[in-house]
């Protein structure tokens, strides 16, 4: 599987509980904080959800 690096970009204030939880998911608590993670269906589902509070790139 590939892997990505997603670094949170925007900040998780007033956002709905839903966003914020999906974000500790993904294991990011920070602004500007990266993560390496594998490529499965259900991590890219999670992305999808919070695509506009993150950026990820391909390793």
């Amino acid at each position: 599987m590939k892997k990505l690096k997603i670094t949170q970009v925007r900040s998780a204030i007033n956002r709905p509980k839903r966003q914020k939880h999906t974000l500790e998911a993904l294991g990011l608590r920070k602004l500007h904080r990266t993560k390496e993670v594998e490529a499965s269906p259900q991590i890219l589902g999670m992305i999808a959800k919070v695509k506009h509070l993150l950026k990820v790139e391909e390793i």
